[in-house]
């Protein structure tokens, strides 16, 4: 990824785009989001914004400090295990992405500790 800007952005859409199929598939929204996973939505891209470890990770996933409150925090697993393999459905080259971005971001971890 090149700037910090840049991985903001793409972890916001991620993230975007886990809460519009969790939604959709267990809230039954045709478009849009329903009021909670929209406060989720906004939560989530709010915590990515004021991120100040942006510059050394890649995703929240693979972050060592969690800025979620607890109920937010157990709502966004609840989205990630669900849209998780999913997305490979509905946005597989955004999966693969994903994937490969965070396993990236893992051994530059193990080899950094």
């Amino acid at each position: 990824m090149q700037n910090i800007q840049d991985k903001r952005e793409w972890e916001k859409r991620m993230v975007s785009e886990m809460i519009r199929l969790y939604c959709r598939k267990n809230h039954h929204t045709r478009q849009g989001l329903c009021p909670d996973c929209a406060a989720l939505e906004a939560y989530a891209r709010a915590r990515s914004d004021r991120c100040p470890f942006m510059e050394t990770k890649t995703f929240c996933s693979n972050c060592k400090v969690h800025c979620y409150q607890p109920e937010m925090r157990e709502k966004i697993r609840q989205v990630m295990r669900f849209s998780g393999p999913r997305m490979l459905f509905s946005h597989p080259v955004m999966a693969l992405r994903h994937v490969i971005e965070s396993r990236k971001e893992k051994k530059q971890q193990e080899r950094s500790a």
